[in-house]
């Protein structure tokens, strides 16, 4: 048994009733603590966790505009905004600018800069600004969301309800959940947080201990605590990609609604399908491709492209730029039959959205 074992650790309160003396095991003041860590006045330094906060916010506040909109001549609201290339291209919500006539970004020193929308995706509630001035801006990075994991340090920085340039902290709370767009599509790989979000902060970055872009602020649970979402920075910089291209993010179009719903076992078993789940075809265009094609609502679908499908997210996933005018196999069960159709998607067109309040 080590010395001094048994004896309680205990600490003395010397004259100055906010000075804890820590002493060893063995109840001798002269003795130091194992193990005891130096402690510095808190007026003097920083502690680990805020020194990482502040050090993000240095780095990366610059970065962060405040979004203010026009709709019809009128002012139509406010969020936020992230600078993403010093030439002045922005990442912002799809809600905050959609149908805006005029935008401009306010900098952290209130510096205002005329911007336009270069696109929106309401799919993935994201756009892509270009300010309109010969400017060089601090540009923040995007991450690698994939990398990320439960529990590490998130940082939100915006402009919540007016005030600007606000820092909030938490944790990445959860990974890969889904969240409904307005189109009705989900958006997927969205990331879970407890940093504070409110309204205004919708477009802002949410940021890592190092300082990368590892989602962009969409949504809130109302009426919940700590229960906010970003949309992951891998989707943010497809996004981006895309916009700077095209204008708009491509999509393949075959014309169904559809639920995830689990495949009967003994169906599975008897058919050789190693997945549990599918996508039921609850609406079908009878104009569209799948019509065209053969599918009937109440199909399942297990594959396109002879890839597995084991829910809505994955079809929507699956149809993506390069299934565009080429014809794909897509496989489904009917009165529990497997049965093949080949399918030509043709490109999606932006769906028209009412303008956000």
């Amino acid at each position: 048994m080590p010395p001094g074992a048994g004896a309680p650790i205990c600490g003395s309160m010397s004259q100055h009733p906010h000075q804890l003396r820590l002493v060893a095991a063995s109840g001798d003041p002269s003795e130091p603590a194992f193990g005891a860590p130096t402690l510095p006045p808190d007026d003097q330094t920083l502690d680990a966790y805020s020194h990482v906060v502040s050090d993000v916010v240095d780095r990366v506040g610059p970065s962060v505009v405040r979004i203010d909109v026009k709709r019809g001549g009128r002012n139509a609201g406010a969020g936020s905004g992230v600078i993403i290339s010093p030439d002045g291209l922005a990442l912002t919500n799809s809600h905050v600018v959609q149908g805006a006539r005029s935008v401009v970004l306010t900098t952290l020193e209130g510096r205002e800069l005329q911007a336009r929308v270069l696109g929106d995706d309401p799919d993935t509630d994201l756009a892509l600004l270009r300010v309109d001035e010969d400017v060089t801006l601090p540009a923040a990075r995007l991450g690698d969301s994939s990398r990320l994991k439960r529990g590490q340090i998130a940082i939100a920085i915006g402009n919540p309800l007016g005030f600007d340039a606000t820092v909030t902290a938490g944790v990445v709370s959860a990974l890969g959940r889904s969240l409904q767009s307005r189109t009705g599509r989900m958006i997927e790989d969205v990331v879970q947080t407890d940093a504070a979000l409110n309204p205004g902060n919708s477009g802002g970055p949410l940021v890592s201990s190092a300082g990368e872009v590892i989602g962009i602020n969409t949504a809130i649970i109302m009426g919940a605590q700590g229960i906010c979402f970003a949309v992951a920075s891998n989707t943010a910089h497809f996004v981006a990609g895309e916009i700077a291209r095209h204008g708009r993010v491509r999509r393949a179009y075959i014309g169904v609604g559809a639920a995830t719903t689990t495949i009967p076992r003994r169906v599975g078993l008897r058919l050789g399908l190693e997945q549990a789940n599918g996508a039921r075809l609850i609406e079908v265009d009878q104009a569209g491709p799948a019509a065209q094609a053969g599918l009937l609502t109440g199909d399942l679908v297990v594959a396109l492209d002879d890839r597995p499908v084991t829910s809505v997210g994955a079809l929507m996933r699956a149809l993506d730029a390069d299934k565009i005018a080429r014809t794909v196999s897509v496989d489904f069960l009917r009165r529990s039959e497997k049965l093949r159709v080949w399918i030509a998607p043709r490109e999606r067109l932006p769906i028209a959205m009412a303008r956000a309040g």
